[in-house]
């Protein structure tokens, strides 16, 4: 028997409904149908519960379908360049969500409802109107990279100071002059800043990548910092050898 494809790519058919059929196919896994006009999505599409990936970039959609919050095996929700402003209760029910996209829409506060997807790792609400961040947003503690470039920051959200799994964090394209240090977030690897109008990199771990203005010039001296210490160590250590007692030879009898 031939395979049957789990993956149905629906992208720019300038749908302006999703075709009924659609929601029959009980085998796909991955529906992609980015790039048309829906506003809207069939009650009908509950039908597909072993659906894991959905993508619905760039379409006309100014609320979540409540049908989607019924996709308990739902992974991955691809909701950016749509017309949303906030998200339903009901997506507290994809318990399974581990990455979510919701950048180049309408938010101007941060959607709490998020607080009740355990399984959420990464966030991807750039592009939008923020200008706060709720001061329990703490709450998150599985999410490991949020994307918040170009919002509406003028300072530094000291929240993100106690998520301490953060590994990813961008707020490019903000308006914060300032930055606090960022030592304090251990399991950070990458940090980007750029067009933001600061005077110099923000202090941050030695395992932290930057992007950003002067960051280049920054990671070259924490480079040279690294050699100069490492050098240092093997002298010191070379010295030690070099002056350690020599143990004579035993006489043979």
């Amino acid at each position: 028997m031939p395979l049957i494809d789990p993956v149905l790519d629906l992208s720019y058919r300038k749908f302006k409904r999703l075709p009924a059929r659609v929601c029959a196919l009980m085998h796909v896994e991955k529906l992609y149908v980015c790039g048309n006009s829906l506003r809207a999505l069939p009650d009908s599409i509950t039908q597909l519960q072993g659906l894991r990936i959905l993508a619905l970039d760039f379409n006309k959609m100014e609320d979540v379908p409540l049908a989607i919050c019924q996709l308990a095996n739902l992974s991955r929700l691809y909701l950016g360049s749509n017309r949303l402003m906030t998200l339903p209760p009901e997506v507290k029910n994809l318990q399974s969500l581990r990455c979510l996209w919701l950048e180049s829409n309408y938010f101007q506060w941060f959607p709490k409802e998020l607080y009740e997807l355990p399984n959420l790792k990464s966030l991807q609400i750039g592009d939008n109107r923020l200008k706060t961040l709720p001061p329990d947003l703490c709450r998150m503690e599985t999410l490991r990279g949020l994307w918040l470039y170009g919002n509406r920051f003028q300072t530094f959200p000291k929240v993100l100071l106690s998520m301490e799994g953060l590994e990813i964090l961008d707020l490019d394209r903000n308006k914060i002059s300032e930055f606090p240090s960022l030592k304090r977030l251990r399991s950070l690897r990458l940090f980007s800043y750029d067009h933001n109008p600061v005077k110099e990199p923000p202090k941050v771990g030695e395992e932290v990548l930057v992007v950003g203005e002067g960051a280049a010039e920054f990671l070259e001296e924490r480079e040279t910092r690294k050699d100069r210490r490492r050098k240092e160590a093997e002298e010191e250590e070379e010295s030690s050898r070099l002056s350690a007692p020599v143990q004579p030879c035993e006489t043979i009898q």
